[in-house]
């Protein structure tokens, strides 16, 4: 039987462990350190066994990583790089998704002295959308531009937020304040989050913001475009909002006194908000994407996009965040553990691109599970 471990039993995690169940060679143990979210994972899927751990701890995560034979992470984005040295420290094939804010692909040398396969950033966006990014690169020749915009929302929209958190709101938080790279002209320049809204219409939703955020990460370094951009969407009026919170400093880490009690102002609000921002059991959300490119197609100057729009499936209740987050790194798992994926290092999605067997494989599955992404072109004049 193969071992498989998941590191974290939030949204994603918990339907990385209940999708990895459904094959019958396999046990899958979902590790996390809150008990109540074990005890809810293991209610829906009884095949899954669950162990409550410190996975804040890279020792603990080292221990654990040694006795599968694969897997997986879904820790919040702080856990994140420390997650990933502690399992390439264990030598363990490992697919993550948790966005951590350090640059993951630094551990590729650590990667391939132990032999460790490690596929990062391999979520619905990053993940897909550097995929898609790297098609485009290859497909097009050349490709002047790449465009990212993804948003995850819920379907009914309440007054004022109009927003819920379908993963760790303390990065959802980190992206409205952390200053998002961009490449305008073949040079990374850095804009404030949040900046440079534009309003974009889609069938399914009507029109949504869009802003700038920190999602290129790895694909500044590993595509050769001279202009590529990453934006998040919200309905409009939620950016301001945001805009508003982290300029008269309630989003700051900074500690501050209050009555003689030391306190940082991030926290205070995330307190006060975060209820705001939880799904209710069984309240629909929605992830839209586009990702977007412009270049030469057979030397005729094109438009080739791909769009994502994707619901809660009420046959499992899996939201649509957490499926169209774990399905690519649940997938990809599997390749690595098919011999299709074989060379050690540290891997951004995008460099897995010109793999045809990759591709093939990651949209059929992702088909079969309800997720499909609709390829489009056109001549550009």
């Amino acid at each position: 039987m193969k071992q498989t471990i998941v590191l974290g039993g939030g949204m994603v995690g918990a339907v990385m462990a209940m999708d990895l169940a459904a094959d019958a060679d396999r046990e899958v143990t979902l590790c996390d350190v809150d008990e109540a979210r074990l005890t809810a994972a293991k209610a829906r899927c009884p095949a899954i066994r669950v162990q409550q751990a410190d996975l804040s701890s890279p020792e603990r995560v080292r221990s654990l990583a040694a006795e599968a034979d694969m897997v997986l992470g879904a820790l919040p984005s702080r856990f994140g790089f420390g997650t990933l040295q502690a399992v390439i420290d264990a030598g363990k094939p490992y697919c993550d998704i948790s966005f951590m804010p350090q640059d993951a692909w630094r551990l590729d040398e650590a990667a391939k002295a132990s032999g460790t396969i490690a596929v990062v950033d391999c979520g619905v966006a990053p993940g897909m959308s550097n995929l898609l990014a790297g098609v485009a690169a290859r497909r097009l020749s050349p490709c002047r531009s790449v465009t990212i915009r993804v948003g995850g929302l819920p379907v009914v929209r309440q007054l004022p937020w109009q927003f819920k958190a379908a993963f760790s709101p303390y990065d959802v938080i980190e992206e409205y304040v952390r200053p998002a790279r961009i490449v305008e002209h073949g040079k990374v320049v850095v804009r404030e989050a949040l900046s440079d809204p534009v309003l974009i219409d889609f069938l399914e939703t009507g029109t949504l913001e869009a802003f700038n955020t920190d999602g290129l990460r790895s694909l500044t370094e590993t595509l050769s475009i001279p202009n590529m951009l990453e934006q998040t969407m919200r309905y409009p009026g939620h950016r301001d909002l945001a805009w508003a919170l982290r300029e008269t400093g309630l989003l700051s880490e900074q500690p501050m006194d209050v009555n003689g009690v030391s306190v940082t102002p991030r926290e205070i609000t995330c307190r006060a908000l975060f209820p705001k921002w939880t799904y209710e059991e069984g309240e629909v959300d929605l992830t839209v994407m586009r990702v977007e490119a412009e270049g030469d197609l057979n030397g005729v100057s094109t438009r080739l996009w791909w769009d994502l729009y994707d619901e809660l499936d009420p046959e499992t209740g899996w939201t649509s965040m957490s499926r169209t987050t774990a399905f690519p790194a649940t997938i990809m798992a599997r390749m690595i553990e098919a011999g299709i994926v074989t060379n050690p290092g540290v891997h951004p999605p995008e460099c897995l691109a010109g793999d045809d067997r990759v591709l093939e494989t990651l949209f059929r599955e992702l088909t079969a599970r309800g997720v499909t992404y609709r390829e489009h072109s056109e001549p550009l004049a």
